[in-house]
């Protein structure tokens, strides 16, 4: 569903990916996964052509985003759908229009059938009771569910979910997993979650993919990633103050800020 062929990508001197080829393989769920600022939602941006590739290609069901012109870039964007870090639910509307809202804008369908397809959509993710209430009178969990429901409104071929797991209690965390993986497994889709939850994700995912100074680390199942003899993903996975991510961020040493204050 996605190729990544020789990708690089920065902001300005900074290189946030260096010469990146990666494989989403359809049907399946992969887990983009490594430290802060390791380029994983960029990717996630690559993919929707919010920023194009300096170098290499992202490819969307065998077309290179970058290359997209506005409508064709829009009718990809439709096989797309997103769920945010903390859902980024629209606050003025309520559960039932928020779901609807992709269908009322880019349908020409009934009321009657857009009603039908919400309340379906609200149902696989448990929250069809919720249709009538504002986003700031469901939990957490609850709208992140929602979300989910919004980002599946329209039957999309890809779903990407970024950070899913943020903020939530151990059973909303747990819930919002399975609801990854059984709406994977059951509409065919594929999906591409972003997220440093490891035990949560190593248990849904077919592919994990370490990234790590601008490259991959480790791309793998789980159990791969958790046999790693890379330092960095050896740190990452047993969560350890020490490695090659350093607990001070890089700067003049102590004895240059202090002198001989010290001594």
């Amino acid at each position: 569903m996605v190729e990544c062929r020789h990708l690089s990508f920065g902001y300005g001197e900074r290189v946030i990916l260096d010469d990146i080829s990666l494989t989403v393989p359809r049907g399946k769920v992969t887990v983009l996964m490594g430290a802060s600022g390791g380029g994983k939602t960029t990717m996630l941006r690559l993919i929707g052509g919010q920023v194009k590739a300096q170098k290499g290609e992202m490819l969307f069901d065998g077309r290179d985003v970058g290359k997209m012109g506005t409508p064709e870039l829009y009718a990809a964007r439709r096989r797309m759908g997103m769920l945010f870090q903390f859902g980024a639910l629209f606050t003025d509307l309520s559960v039932f229009d928020n779901v609807a809202f992709p269908l009322r804008e880019h349908t020409e369908l009934s009321e009657e059938l857009v009603r039908d397809i919400v309340l379906m959509k609200l149902d696989a993710v448990g929250a069809r009771g919720a249709r009538d209430l504002m986003p700031s009178e469901i939990s957490g969990g609850m709208s992140r569910r929602v979300a989910l429901a919004r980002a599946i409104a329209l039957d999309p071929d890809l779903i990407m979910y970024d950070e899913p797991f943020s903020g939530l209690d151990p059973i909303s965390l747990g819930t919002a997993a399975r609801l990854i993986k059984q709406l994977n497994e059951t509409l065919g889709i594929t999906s591409l979650v972003v997220s440093h939850e490891i035990p949560e994700t190593f248990r849904i995912a077919d592919q994990v993919i370490m990234l790590a100074n601008g490259r991959i680390a480790e791309q793998g199942t789980p159990q791969a990633c958790r046999n790693s003899k890379d330092p960095l993903v050896y740190q990452f996975v047993n969560a350890l103050s020490d490695g090659p991510v350093q607990f001070q961020y890089p700067g003049p040493t102590v004895a240059q800020d202090f002198g001989g204050g010290l001594g």
